[in-house]
């Protein structure tokens, strides 16, 4: 069997979000545990009919049998796999060949994080990560991460291509704009680019906009089989693709710091749906920090290398400009609980099904989705979605 075989047999039928910004009082179970009977009741079924479980956290090394009990689910197929916040992306694949092989009939993919309010937050919890799980090329000189390697790999792009902290700050200008015309977004002041200019460096050459939210959060969606789908209560949206690229974990052993693994991912990916990058309506990535979109829109083929800069400028990205990327406001404005491969795949859907509102996507029957994992863009899981018009 080969990727272009399972080209749309499996739709997502209901997505839900829940505890996003903050949940106070609230555990990473708990928040997730919403977003799942949202996902579930969206797609009108119940959570008895979840007999397929994909779901990560970096916090638990047994995470799915916290979720299974949590849920009152008994799936006969799990994915665990953690490739970082693009595990949520990369799950759709096991997820789509268990459902072909009929090993389960409805796949909940989900995800709950409360490291913004919890007590024991998000730095005593990379504290411990880096105790039990330490990478043995860099920990040793405490590196400030993932800040550090992405604003290396930023200043590498800057230096070979001319790419200046100016395009930077277009990225985070432009998801701002989106996040305002978003009611879930956490952050939705007024932004422009003298102020992410200005404002704190965080790791020369990001400062304190061009680096992603630090929220609460959980989201879920669920998936079966195209035949199935078209029963359920809402308009299905079809995965025509996925596939994923892992070639490294540290930063200091990228064969070439501008360029990612979507590269690979995102070719695969286009191949085995049929369809390229012109043929895409809209752009949902993974904005860990600003330098990730110029890289996606680079290595998935909307500009060439070294060009990404240029593409951005003049609110090229934002509303209004000449291609939508990010239109919940990514992780750089609307949410970050530190995975965030789910809710780019949810505003994906979103848009195909035309609820977005203000913000819609008019006309939207494509979508490419990319994920992203690792402190230095490690892992990248691509996904081509799309409404029945566009199979």
């Amino acid at each position: 069997m080969s990727l272009k075989d399972l080209r749309g047999k499996i739709a997502i039928v209901g997505v839900g979000t829940a505890g996003c910004g903050e949940a106070h009082g609230m555990s990473d179970l708990e928040i997730l545990t919403q977003a799942a009977k949202a996902a579930v009741e969206d797609a009108g079924l119940a959570m008895k009919d979840m007999d397929g479980l994909c779901t990560a956290n970096l916090n638990s090394a047994m995470w799915p049998l916290n979720v299974v009990e949590g849920l009152g689910v008994r799936p006969k197929f799990v994915d665990g796999t953690n490739v970082g916040g693009a595990a949520f992306v990369a799950h759709q694949l096991p997820a789509m060949l268990a459902l072909n092989a009929g090993l389960c009939d409805a796949v909940l993919v989900c995800y709950g994080s409360t490291q913004r309010t919890a007590t024991f937050g998000r730095k005593e919890r990379s504290a411990a990560r880096i105790l039990l799980d330490p990478d043995p090329f860099q920990t040793p000189y405490k590196p400030f991460n993932p800040p550090s390697s992405y604003a290396l790999i930023a200043a590498r792009h800057m230096h070979q291509y001319g790419t200046t902290r100016r395009h930077l700050a277009e990225v985070a200008v432009a998801a701002r704009k989106w996040a305002q015309l978003n009611p879930e977004a956490f952050a939705r002041d007024p932004l422009d680019i003298d102020t992410v200019l200005k404002a704190r460096m965080i790791s020369d050459p990001l400062t304190a906009y061009d680096c992603c939210l630090v929220t609460d959060g959980a989201a879920a969606y669920v998936m079966t089989r195209a035949d199935r789908a078209k029963e359920l209560r809402k308009t299905p949206v079809y995965i025509l693709s996925n596939a994923t690229a892992v070639w490294h974990r540290s930063v200091s052993s990228m064969r070439d710091l501008t360029v990612t693994p979507s590269k690979d991912s995102g070719e695969r990916a286009f191949a085995a749906a049929g369809l390229g990058p012109k043929d895409m309506h809209m752009l949902q990535t993974y904005d860990a920090f600003s330098i990730n979109t110029i890289l996606a829109l680079e290595d998935l083929g909307f500009c060439g290398k070294g060009e990404g800069g240029a593409f951005v400028e003049n609110g090229a990205i934002a509303p209004g400009g000449k291609f939508p990327v990010n239109t919940n406001g990514g992780g750089l404005s609307c949410v970050h609980p530190n995975m965030y491969g789910a809710f780019i795949t949810i505003e994906a859907v979103r848009q195909l099904r035309g609820e977005c509102g203000e913000r819609q996507v008019k006309g939207a029957k494509t979508a490419v989705v990319n994920g992203n994992g690792g402190n230095s863009a490690s892992c990248q899981s691509t996904s081509v979605l799309a409404t029945a018009d566009a199979l």
